[in-house]
């Protein structure tokens, strides 16, 4: 099962009409596949993951109207760093000149990562989602950007964010971890949720 957290009200304008278009890209060497709008512009480029190191990463990408939908997939092959580390980075990146509103538990069935809601000096909102999975980092994010009157509607931020899916039926996590994740949140009337120890659906009942 997977997580997203209800709180879009204030991302985008919302209208009553999904966007027409949208197709599931598979990518089987990298081991995902996401939907997008339309095809995706293919980059090769580097990624960092911490102070002065960069690895290779591929990016794809997708402008429609204000929002500009990005899977970015960055090798983690011999940087020895950890899960914890490689993310706290990225979301520290995400945070500059910007607000995090929102820092959280997310998983995808069970993979598990973090999600956030950023908010830049520019005007721009972001919800991005973070994974450390088999060696590769994995952001996806949907960043609504300001100047202009044309928005997509809310549900094709959700719809994103919601089509992303890792493919091989792995886990970043051992079975105890996750037989953890799922005691701690049992009984929870939404059983979506429950993306790690520290989430606040499991943590305020």
């Amino acid at each position: 099962m997977r997580v997203i957290a209800l709180v879009f009200a204030a991302f985008v304008v919302s209208s009553p009409v999904l966007a027409e278009g949208w197709e599931e890209y598979t990518y089987p060497d990298y081991a995902f596949a996401v939907a997008f709008p339309a095809n995706p512009q293919v980059e090769t480029t580097t990624y960092r993951v911490a102070d002065n190191r960069s690895v290779p990463a591929h990016r794809y990408s997708v402008r429609q109207g204000n929002i500009v939908f990005k899977m970015t997939v960055a090798e983690l092959e011999g940087t020895n760093l950890e899960e914890s580390a490689v993310i706290d980075y990225a979301i520290r990146t995400l945070s500059q000149g910007a607000t995090v509103r929102l820092n959280i538990p997310a998983r995808i069935y069970v993979v598990y990562g973090r999600q956030l809601t950023v908010e830049g000096a520019d005007g721009s909102r972001s919800m991005v989602q973070l994974f450390d999975y088999k060696k590769r980092f994995y952001q996806i994010e949907a960043k609504a950007v300001p100047g202009r009157n044309d928005s997509n509607p809310q549900s094709d931020v959700v719809r994103f964010h919601q089509s992303l899916t890792f493919t091989d039926g792995g886990s970043n996590r051992s079975e105890e971890a996750v037989r953890a994740i799922e005691e701690v949140c049992r009984g929870l009337a939404n059983p979506a949720f429950g993306a790690g120890l520290d989430d606040p659906a499991c943590t305020s009942r």
